[in-house]
């Protein structure tokens, strides 16, 4: 398996999408780059924020397009694009909601099921051949309220069961990166 380079958190920039069911994947990079000491700077010509750090004896970059959900894939495409960085390099930490709040699940490559970060991702990658983190966050119940429902806060229990999911996916790192996917796959759908 080809060594993980970046680390993609997906979401909404701004204070008022911070704390939104759609940006789990900002707060898992956030918090990784919390725990390993990574420092966020702004970078225009990527549209978005990157910080570097060391996980397991690996350089990896983190990163969080600023380009809002829907176009994620033209920050991403930009910074893997300068950085040479190819699609089996990357691990992208997305919100899903066909999993419950609190399921964490790992996959290579496969559609973007309606997610429009993803969709956008896979488009402008020209490949789907990347490594997915999915955090779930539960579903409304009727496809019209899908919007409205990724667009707001959680619940508190929601948030716990969240976070939850998100420090087992940060403990499953070191087998990710060790390119150990069966056993971090194990780890976390046997949870």
């Amino acid at each position: 398996m080809t060594a993980i380079a970046l680390i993609v958190g997906l979401g909404n920039p701004g204070p008022e999408y911070q704390l939104t069911r759609h940006n789990a994947g900002f707060w898992f990079v956030d918090e990784l780059a919390v725990r390993e000491g990574g420092a966020w700077k702004r970078e225009a010509r990527f549209h978005g924020e990157l910080a570097r750090c060391r996980l397991d004896g690996h350089d990896v970059r983190l990163f969080k397009p600023t380009t809002y959900m829907n176009l994620s894939g033209q920050a991403v495409a930009a910074l893997a694009g300068f950085f040479r960085i190819a699609p089996e390099q990357m691990l992208v930490v997305h919100d899903d909601l066909d999993l419950p709040p609190g399921t964490v699940r790992l996959k290579r490559g496969g559609g973007h099921g309606g997610h429009n970060g993803l969709r956008d991702l896979i488009g402008r990658l020209g490949s789907r051949d990347f490594l997915r983190l999915r955090l779930g966050i539960g579903h409304p119940g009727h496809r019209e309220g899908v919007v409205n429902y990724v667009l707001q806060r959680p619940s508190r229990d929601d948030v716990d069961a969240i976070e939850s999911a998100i420090v087992e996916g940060i403990e499953a790192l070191p087998l990710v990166l060790a390119g150990e996917l069966e056993r971090a796959m194990h780890r976390l759908h046997s949870r």
